[in-house]
């Protein structure tokens, strides 16, 4: 994508500072370039110092500053210091993308119960706590927008992945709420629904269809905050596919290898 392009990301975005909760996120730091032009932008991970070279390339791509705060998804307690500090020191937060998540290993979770529960910990637990802390936050400034990823294994869950796919079926439902719950406050929130996203976190899976790539799927979340989307499908063919997909018998459904 050319830089101009990525410019015209911005368009229509609200002012103020870029909240991206999981800095290290590839999809998170594309949607994070797309609208950096002229923008403070907050990256929130683990270990914030060692994102020198995240930083870098999104004072490159035209942040006017970059700043890296700590941030740990599971530790509950610290989320609402942390997001309150960010608004207090770079507010008003314009976008905040929660990018942050983990797949998990789906047979060890089926005979492991810690780590399955440590998957729905991070995947849907946290998240309902940091997006509870920030609508408070942005309700109180009057405007902002809230990026959130579900994923279409939560569309409806799979055999294959039922534990991460449960976790995002529960956010996806959160979400829903959360974003009526926000009408008619100033505040919107963004649903993203993205089908087998090829990256860091699927390497070494084998692609599925209608896979997409993190710069797609920023694209996507581009196009859908400058027209104010509420869903956004990545690729936006997959909504029909699951419109059927979800017709489908469940003695068939389980059948379905991913």
């Amino acid at each position: 994508m050319s830089l101009g392009s990525k410019r015209n990301s911005r368009q229509h975005v609200d002012d103020g500072a870029v909240l991206l909760l999981g800095g290290r996120s590839e999809i998170g730091l594309e949607i994070a370039t797309r609208l950096a032009p002229g923008r403070t932008i907050v990256l929130a991970a683990r270990r914030s110092g060692d994102l020198a070279a995240e930083r870098q390339a999104l004072l490159d791509a035209g942040a006017s500053a970059v700043e890296c705060v700590e941030f740990d998804a599971d530790d509950l307690g610290s989320h609402e210091g942390l997001l309150r500090s960010v608004v207090t020191a770079h507010g008003p937060v314009a976008v905040a993308v929660l990018a942050f998540g983990i797949l998990g290993d789906q047979a060890r979770a089926e005979r492991d119960a810690r780590h399955a529960v440590a998957v729905v910990h991070t995947d849907y637990v946290a998240q309902i706590s940091v997006l509870t802390h920030l609508a408070t936050l942005l309700r109180a400034q009057g405007s902002g927008r809230l990026v959130v990823f579900s994923s279409v294994a939560g569309v409806r869950v799979r055999r294959a992945n039922y534990v991460y796919g449960s976790a995002k079926a529960g956010l996806d439902g959160f979400a829903s709420g959360l974003g009526d719950a926000l009408h008619g406050s100033g505040v919107s929130l963004m649903l993203v629904r993205p089908g087998f996203v090829v990256g860091r976190m699927t390497e070494g899976m084998s692609a599925a269809p209608m896979s997409s790539t993190p710069g797609q799927v920023a694209d996507a979340v581009g196009r859908g905050l400058r027209r104010g989307s509420a869903r956004v499908w990545v690729p936006g063919r997959l909504r029909p596919v699951f419109f059927v997909l979800r017709l489908l018998p469940q003695a068939l459904w389980r059948r379905m290898p991913r």
